[in-house]
């Protein structure tokens, strides 16, 4: 894997003949990593795995040299990037993700002679990974698009952040030797760094689809870029998301509840410096226990120490924002959180917490609603729990995640209609937790109507990523030789296939 560094050893951008080179190497390794059987993949995804594992402390100390951040979240961060690519090991191994199913010729099929079909899911060829900057090993080089990418059998490109570049270049090094050893093809991984590069690789007809994770505006730019190419490919981006959190009176009428959930929220909005894209960004809650749950929410965020910022422009990026909102009409300033800049630029920050009412919120539109990466949420006052499906759908048409905060029992129609908005408008809804720490697990949805991501069907987080790298082939009347080894009958991979049977169809409905 060529390593793209500036003079003196410094990581510079990818140079235009290299993106070429690159391009090239993904596609002329793409043919042969695809046709690798699933389980030779998944033992290399557990190299991988173990690689990084094996390379923690080294990592580590890059990690917290360039992003800023604590040590024991590193350390837990680097575990789940493991466990994500053991995770997708675990998903290929059997080959049950290739959906192989087959239709054997049936002349008495019901609606006249069927031919043989068989159909499979298939790579979608070279992938061009944006990383992330608040996830440097977890939404990064070696992060969940990658592995889920690679886990498919598709060739990966992954086109660093500037956040933390000698990290990137050190763990694709790793990545790359493992996969190598692994007996990969050449070409399967590789890394590119600069703005330019990335947007060169992404309009090459060689990438087949794009993944991002980052801000609205560069992930809106890219989506653009990719569906206006001559073949518009697919682009799977996370943007923005603002995690509403809704109090309903039943929850907040308990003995200490202002008090838990006061504390519970503050914790979610400071983790990372609110760096996360699941912070909540809003605590809706009954007028009648406003004051309360907001000094608990204040009285939580009061000894969080000040923690640094990833880099100087999401630090300037989140002064900005905190400025608009806390000058907004209706909203007042419950904790005025501080920020201030060192020798190096980095900023450093304490939380911040505003609060406001339903009409105000409504009446300043973006200036408040809009996501502010970083530890700031808003503490709303509603009126009547009535009104709060109203609020939920067009406040917030889209969101990775929603919460929802209900008194024991308390499963009302109201509820019920509810939750059913949450369920249209977010791709995870919770119940009395808190949405920051996201569980690596197959049943995990990390997605949601845009402008959460631009695909609100996929996930870049549990084993449903992979689905976002296939596409699906029939072979018709294909000869025995000719098909792949899923689709074949005497089955070399094993791998788990549907058939149906013929005469199949003349038994159809009767278990209805």
């Amino acid at each position: 894997m060529p390593t793209p560094t500036g003079s003196g050893g410094a990581a510079g951008p990818t140079a235009a003949d290299d993106v070429e080179a690159l391009a090239g190497r993904a596609a002329a390794s793409s043919r042969a990593f695809a046709q690798t059987a699933p389980r030779d993949r998944a033992r290399a995804l557990v190299a991988v795995g173990d690689a990084l594992a094996a390379a923690a402390d080294e990592l580590i100390d890059l990690a917290m040299a360039e992003t800023g951040l604590a040590r024991p979240r590193l350390t837990g961060e680097l575990k789940r990037t493991v466990v994500q690519l053991k995770l997708f090991a675990e998903t290929i191994v059997d080959g049950a993700y290739l959906d192989a199913r087959i239709d054997p010729a049936d002349p008495e099929f019901a609606l006249g002679a069927r031919p043989d079909l068989r159909r499979t899911l298939v790579p979608l060829g070279p992938v061009l990974n944006y990383a992330g900057s608040n996830f440097p090993f977890a939404f990064s080089v070696a992060g969940g698009d990658t592995a889920a990418a690679l886990a498919a059998g598709c060739p990966v490109i992954v086109k660093g952040h500037p956040g933390h570049p000698q990290l990137s270049i050190r763990t694709a090094a790793i990545v790359a030797e493992a996969l190598a050893v692994a007996g990969m093809p050449d070409g399967v991984f590789q890394l590119a760094l600069g703005q330019e590069a990335g947007v060169a690789l992404l309009k090459d007809d060689r990438i087949r689809a794009g993944s991002f994770t980052g801000s609205l505006r560069a992930g809106r730019f890219l989506a653009d870029v990719a569906a206006a190419r001559p073949r518009p490919i697919p682009f799977f981006g996370e943007l923005g998301s603002v995690n509403p959190v809704f109090v309903f009176p039943s929850a907040a009428a308990g003995a200490g509840a202002a008090a838990t959930i006061g504390a519970g929220f503050a914790a979610s909005i400071s983790g990372s410096a609110g760096q996360l894209c699941t912070k909540p960004g809003f605590l809706f809650v009954p007028a009648e226990s406003a004051a309360e749950l907001t000094r608990a929410v204040a009285s939580g965020v009061a000894g969080v120490p000040e923690q640094r910022m990833l880099n100087p422009q999401i630090a300037s990026g989140f002064v900005a924002r905190q400025h608009t909102v806390l000058g907004a009409d209706g909203v007042s300033t419950v904790v005025d959180g501080g920020t201030r800049l060192d020798g190096d630029e980095q900023g450093w920050v304490t939380p911040t917490v505003a609060s406001t009412t339903v009409a105000a919120l409504s009446a300043a539109g973006s200036a408040v609603l809009d996501e502010a990466f970083g530890p700031l949420s808003v503490v709303v006052a509603y009126d009547d729990v009535s009104e709060l499906a109203a609020l939920a759908a067009e406040l917030f048409p889209g969101n990775l995640t929603s919460t929802v905060f209900l008194g024991e029992g308390d499963e009302s129609a109201l509820v019920h209609e509810f939750v059913s908005v949450l369920s249209e408008t977010s791709g995870r809804v919770l119940f009395g937790g808190w949405p920051t720490g996201v569980a690596v697990t197959p049943a995990m949805q990390h997605g949601g109507p845009y402008p959460a991501t631009t695909s609100d069907s996929g996930t870049s987080v549990g084993s449903a990523a992979i689905t976002r790298f296939l596409r699906a082939v029939t072979y018709q009347d294909a000869p025995q030789p000719l098909l792949p080894p899923q689709l074949r009958d005497d089955n070399p991979w094993n791998v788990p296939q549907t058939i149906s049977p013929p005469g199949a169809s003349a038994t159809w409905g009767a278990l209805v």
